[in-house]
C-alpha cells in the first residue's frame, strides 16, 4: 500500500506534517480528517523498503487496450467485476493477463477500483488517479475514454519521434559499415601496392592509409569503448540527442503535457495535484513540480509558467482560458498548436535529411575512391 506526505493543521490549530499509510490519496485524507486533521495537502511518496511492486507498469498499449474495453463494457450496463473477468479471459498477453487477474480478485474482495489499480504497481499513477476520481464522481466511463484518447496521444508522439529518427539511424549504419569495410579490407590490400612504389603519396592517400591502420590497429578497443558508452547509457537512462531534433522534442514534451494537465483537470483533479502528477511525463520533471509549488503557494498559473520559462504565446492562451474560467480547454489548444508545430517541424526535416545524409555517404566514399585513383593516375604518368 503506498505511503502519502501530508501537510495540515491540528486541531488547536497547529501546522504540522507527516506520512501515512492509504490506498489513496482520498482514503489518506479520510484517514487524517478522523484524527481530527485539517489536510492542505496529500502527496504520494516512494514505497519504503521492503515493499516491492507485483510488476512494471504495463506499456502504453496495454494502457490503451484496458481503458477503452473496460469502458465499452461498462458502457453497455456490466458490473465492473464481470468486466474484468471478461477481460481477463480474452487477453492473452504475458504480463496483462495477470495484472487483469488480480485487479479482479482485489475487486471481487471489496477494494475499491482505483485502490486495486495503485496496489497492482501494473497501471500508471495518472491513471488510477483518474480513475478515482471517476469513482467519485460517478464518471468513471467517460474518464477512462479520456485516458485512453491520452494514452494513444503519447503513443502516437513517440512513435512518430521513432519514425523520424528511422531513416537517418539505418543510412548512418549503411555508410559505416560501407567506410569500414573498404578502410579495413580494401584500402590495406592497396596500400601494400603503394609501399612499393617508393613515391610521395598525395595527401588524401595519406590521410586514408593512417585512418585505416589506426582502424585496423584499434578496432577492438572502438567497440570496446562504443560498448561501455551503450551501457553506461542504458544503465544510466541517458539518450543520445540530436541537436536539431532537440526543438521537435521539446514541442512534443509540451503538447503532451499540457494535454495530459488538461485530461487530469477534466477529471476533477486539482490543478496543484495535475501538474505534479504530469511532471513525470517531462524530461523537465522539476519545472512543473516548480509550478505547481508556486499554484500552491498562491501565484495565478499564468504567472507560475513565466516564472518556469514558458514560451509567450503559450502563456497568453492559458492566461485567457484561466480568467474565462476554461483553463482544460486553453490547454488543449496549446496542446494542439505545439504538435501542429513539431509535425511541420518532423516533415521538414525528413524532407531535409535524406540529401543530406546521401550527400555525406556520396563524400565518404568518393574521398576514398579519390585516394586510391590519385596515386594510380601518378604511377600511369610515371610509366609513360
Amino acid at each position: 500500500m503506498p505511503y502519502f506526505n501530508y501537510s495540515g493543521y491540528d486541531s488547536k490549530g497547529k501546522s504540522t506534517k507527516g506520512t501515512v499509510e492509504a490506498g489513496s490519496s482520498m482514503q489518506a485524507v479520510d484517514k487524517l480528517t478522523e484524527r481530527g486533521i485539517v489536510v492542505v495537502d496529500v502527496k504520494m511518496i516512494e514505497e519504503k523498503k521492503g515493499s516491492i511492486k507485483s510488476q512494471k507498469v504495463l506499456p502504453l498499449e496495454n494502457h490503451i487496450f484496458f481503458c477503452r474495453g473496460l469502458a465499452s463494457y461498462l458502457r453497455s450496463g456490466l458490473p465492473l467485476a464481470d468486466c474484468l473477468r471478461l477481460m481477463s479471459k480474452q487477453v492473452h498477453d504475458k504480463k496483462m493477463k495477470p495484472a487483469l487477474e488480480k485487479l479482479l480478485a482485489e475487486v471481487e474482495s471489496g477494494r475499491k477500483f482505483h485502490t486495486a489499480l495503485s496496489e497492482s504497481g501494473a497501471f500508471r499513477e495518472s491513471l488510477w488517479r483518474v480513475a478515482e476520481s471517476g469513482e467519485q464522481s460517478g464518471s468513471l466511463i467517460s474518464v477512462l475514454e479520456e485516458a485512453a484518447e491520452q494514452f494513444k496521444l503519447e503513443d502516437g508522439l513517440k512513435r512518430k519521434i521513432k519514425g523520424a529518427m528511422t531513416y537517418p539511424i539505418v543510412m548512418a549504419v549503411v555508410g559505416i559499415g560501407v567506410v569500414a569495410f573498404m578502410l579495413t579490407y580494401v584500402v590495406p590490400k592497396i596500400s601494400e601496392l603503394f609501399a612499393d612504389m617508393h613515391q610521395t603519396l598525395p595527401l588524401p592517400t595519406r590521410i586514408l592509409i593512417a585512418a585505416s591502420d589506426f582502424l585496423t590497429s584499434y578496432w577492438l578497443w572502438i567497440v570496446l569503448g562504443f560498448l561501455i558508452l551503450f551501457l553506461w547509457m542504458k544503465r544510466t537512462g541517458r539518450k543520445f540527442k540530436m541537436p536539431f531534433m532537440q526543438g521537435i522534442s521539446d514541442q512534443l514534451n509540451l503538447a503532451l503535457v499540457m494535454s495530459h494537465i488538461s485530461t487530469l483537470l477534466k477529471s476533477g483533479i486539482p490543478l496543484v495535484q495535475a501538474l505534479r502528477m504530469a511532471s513525470s511525463m517531462d524530461i523537465y520533471k522539476q519545472r512543473w513540480l516548480d509550478a505547481a509549488e508556486m499554484v500552491k503557494a498562491g501565484h495565478r498559473f499564468d504567472k507560475a509558467l513565466e516564472k518556469i520559462g514558458m514560451p509567450e504565446e503559450t502563456v497568453a492562451v492559458i492566461r485567457v482560458g484561466e480568467m474565462g474560467g476554461e483553463l482544460s480547454a486553453a490547454l488543449q489548444n496549446v496542446s494542439d498548436q505545439c504538435r501542429e508545430t513539431a509535425q511541420a517541424r518532423m516533415e521538414r526535416f525528413s524532407t531535409l535529411l535524406e540529401p543530406i545524409m546521401v550527400l555525406g555517404l556520396g563524400v565518404s566514399v568518393g574521398f576514398i575512391v579519390l585516394a586510391i585513383l590519385t596515386p594510380v593516375f601518378d604511377l600511369a604518368g610515371i610509366v609513360k
